[in-house]
């Protein structure tokens, strides 16, 4: 698809998009990983609307993604939040998943908080903890950005030396400690699944200097920074990667520890769209 055709299919999502939720202009956006729909915030005078009925989106394939944006009021701001989000390993083009970011954008957005469910790959990172994300690795061999270039969507080679903003990560530390979460900042490792990690692959991650390991999240981000949009990225521990403990986890129980965790990521994630972080 040139580059044209795609400026023109986000333009048209998101003029049907703004068409849907009028009264709304979304400063903030939140994208929600696996089991993680409880925790997107309370929002008032909410508009839902399904992917399957918004120009340019497919349906989302994996259970616990409900396929549904969000329109809505919290702290005085509008928010726009995604329930579910679309994976590279699903079959999609890795340039597809910019797509429904610069739809974001294109909305107005200007900061993007990334949730998901993550993998640890330390002993001392556990299953229940928070990872609140300075930096990553893309280690899906391909990028988001590759072969669809327009000017409005940024520079062709946007500078990724600072992927994930200082202040909304301070922010989000201190947030975390107020709702008594153990967090830490750490480093994502990127890969394409869907097949969980071999325990060989682990260490060589952890090599590389990754604390935790995921299927998602860094192609966003790249689209995001690319578009100049602030991004934080907050992951829960659902498990340990292969090789550092012997108990495996189906997806079922990520999806159970997720419901878990939902209650504390919801105060922190209401808490940063509140707070001074959030300049607009």
């Amino acid at each position: 698809m040139e580059s044209s055709e795609i400026l023109l299919n986000v333009e048209k999502t998101a003029a049907w998009l703004k068409k849907l939720a009028s009264g709304f202009k979304p400063r903030a956006a939140i994208i929600a990983g696996s089991g993680l729909g409880a925790a997107l915030p309370r929002l008032e005078d909410k508009v839902a609307v399904s992917y399957k009925d918004i120009p340019g989106f497919p349906v989302t394939t994996v259970k616990g993604h409900a396929g549904e944006m969000l329109f809505g009021r919290m702290g005085g701001r509008d928010v726009v939040m995604m329930k579910g989000r679309f994976h590279y390993y699903e079959g999609r083009p890795l340039s597809f998943i910019a797509f429904p970011i610069r739809v974001l954008a294109a909305l107005g957005v200007k900061e993007l908080f990334l949730t998901a469910a993550v993998g640890s790959l330390k002993p001392g990172i556990k299953p229940g903890q928070l990872v609140i994300l300075k930096d990553h690795i893309n280690l899906m061999g391909s990028n988001p950005l590759m072969g669809n270039h327009h000017p409005a969507f940024g520079e062709m080679f946007p500078d990724m030396n600072d992927p994930y903003d200082k202040a909304l990560r301070k922010e989000a530390v201190k947030l975390a400690k107020k709702a008594k979460v153990r967090a830490v900042e750490g480093v994502y490792t990127a890969v394409t699944g869907p097949s969980y990690e071999t325990p060989a692959e682990v260490k060589m991650y952890r090599m590389l200097g990754g604390d935790i390991a995921g299927m998602s999240v860094v192609p966003e981000t790249i689209a995001a920074r690319q578009l100049k949009l602030r991004v934080a990225g907050l992951c829960w521990v659902s498990n340990f990667c292969s090789g550092i403990s012997k108990q495996v986890l189906t997806h079922e129980e990520v999806l159970a520890l997720g419901a878990k965790v939902s209650g504390k990521m919801q105060q922190i994630l209401e808490g940063l769209l509140k707070s001074k972080a959030i300049k607009g």
